[in-house]
């Protein structure tokens, strides 16, 4: 199959390039059809060499057209195959019903499904609802999702998993679990964040051939990040060099959330760090990290003479939500510097909100609720429009965490889809936000190192997850496999 293009698109913008190859550069759709068809069926091929039985499941759209094509593939190959169809073969128009009678003529077997489980069968194919769902799925369509899902079967995907809305990554009452999802044409947005990464498996591109100056003029809605070069450093470098950076944080009983994202931030590569903290703990934070300058803070102005010293500042690893917390908050955010505001520091910027140009928020589902003042579910069930809105209020960028963590800045959308659910312990976000302070420190702009190091920081987590297993991973884990991927 193709490399995965950077570039995504909502999927009116996709629907759109395919009406343009049909009618303005002449593409007949039957073509492009069948070079769909081919390349699900050659990626099955690939995968599952073995596969000797398989059965399509159809719906009335192209999409059954192009399951169609793939079983009349299948046919031809030699492989036991016959589709189920879900649709009234009357509604089955245009180039789909064209698919559909080369498969009856080549004395394809079409069955009404009935809700029967699927036994002794390799492979099942998707073709059942496109990217155009706009409501829940039900009836007939969600007793064949819910039969597919419940067998042991491989699964692949045609463009998309039945009943996963492509514009936002949320299942549209329930939806196919893919090993495979094979798209077309133009990578769409929702299959990269949300719940798509437990529908979608591995997404594999085919371009059907359209050249690329149809996508010419048209910008894409956001990007995929990919790793940065990172230029060698010259022999006569020194830690003034990569920056110095100040980690405000760490109340009585949370000082490990501050420790960990000074260490990240060390082990990214800044020249220098210091955590400011309680003066309770300061002087035991780095007992086995003696890198790290720990300074005991009892009031705000404390801080003035360390945030002068500071190339970068990062507020809310375990600052706890206390008069003292807040203090060193306003504090903080008094500063002309580049601020980087985790946790409790998102938890107060709820509270007394305003807007900055030069920060970068790293919110999860739930504190991005609090943010905009409205459910968690509600962000889960569009992160894209979510993270447009939250960079919208408080400007600067926006990182909101999760399965495709989005970045958004005030030119550019970004999605990064490395990481794993081995993620999901305490102390995570804290890495995230040393990481970042990091590459800020070290010359990245601020949406650079935000999409770097939300990108570096799963990935990380992937090296180690490969070594040791996803769960029981600890975020302090992480730390060889940041400086690893950093080099």
């Amino acid at each position: 199959m193709e490399k995965l293009p950077t570039t995504l698109y909502r999927t009116d913008q996709v629907r759109e390039f395919d009406r343009c190859a049909i009618q303005d550069l002449s593409i007949p759709g039957i073509d492009l059809m069948s070079r769909a068809g081919y390349a699900v069926f050659q990626r099955l091929r690939m995968q599952w060499p073995h596969t000797q039985s398989m059965v399509v499941f159809c719906g009335s759209g192209n999409n059954a057209g192009d399951g169609y094509i793939i079983a009349h593939l299948a046919l031809e190959a030699g492989l036991n195959v016959f589709v189920y169809s879900l649709a009234n073969l009357e509604k089955i128009t245009g180039d789909a019903l064209l698919a559909y009678h080369r498969y009856r003529r080549a004395k394809g077997v079409v069955l009404p499904f009935q809700g029967e489980p699927l036994n002794e069968i390799d492979v099942v194919v998707d073709a059942l609802l496109g990217s155009g769902l706009d409501r829940p799925v039900t009836g007939l369509y969600a007793l064949a999702i819910k039969v597919i899902n419940q067998s042991s079967t491989r699964v692949i995907a045609v463009d998309n998993p039945s009943g996963l809305n492509t514009n936002t990554g949320a299942v549209m009452g329930c939806a196919i679990k893919a090993d495979t999802t094979v798209t077309f044409i133009a990578l769409k947005q929702g299959l990269f964040t949300g719940q798509a990464a437990d529908y979608c498996g591995e997404v594999v591109y085919a371009s059907l051939g359209v050249p690329e100056v149809l996508f010419q003029g048209v910008l894409p809605t956001a990007v995929r990040v990919i790793k940065a070069a990172f230029l060698p450093r010259e022999r006569c470098s020194h830690k003034g060099h990569f920056g110095h950076v100040l980690i405000i944080g760490g109340d009585l009983g949370y000082s490990g959330a501050a420790r960990l994202a000074g260490e990240a931030a060390l082990r990214i590569g800044a020249g220098l760090v210091s955590i400011a903290t309680r003066v309770e703990h300061a002087g035991l934070m780095n007992i086995n990290r003696p890198e790290l300058m720990c300074h005991g803070v009892s009031h705000a102005e404390h801080l003035v003479e360390l945030l002068d010293k500071a190339t970068v500042v990062v507020i809310g690893p375990g600052l706890g939500q206390s008069p003292w917390a807040k203090d060193l908050f306003s504090q903080a955010l008094a500063t002309k510097k580049p601020l980087i505001v985790d946790a409790d520091g998102l938890n107060l910027l709820a509270q007394f909100p305003r807007t900055n140009s030069e920060w970068i928020l790293t919110p999860h589902p739930g504190e991005a609720a609090r943010l905009l003042k409205i459910s968690t579910a509600t962000i889960q069930d569009d992160r894209f429009a979510a993270v447009l809105e939250l960079q919208a209020k408080y400007q600067g960028v926006v990182v909101l965490k999760g399965a495709g963590t989005l970045i958004c800045s005030d030119d550019e959308c970004a999605v990064s889809v490395s990481g794993n659910p081995g993620m999901a312990s305490g102390g995570m976000g804290d890495v995230l936000s040393g990481v970042i302070a990091g590459l800020v420190a070290q010359g990245l702009s601020l949406k650079e190192a935000a999409q770097q190091g939300a990108y570096g920081h799963g990935r990380a987590a992937d090296l180690a997850a490969e070594q040791q297993g996803e769960r029981g991973l600890l975020a302090s884990d992480l730390m060889p496999y940041l400086q690893q991927w950093v080099n």
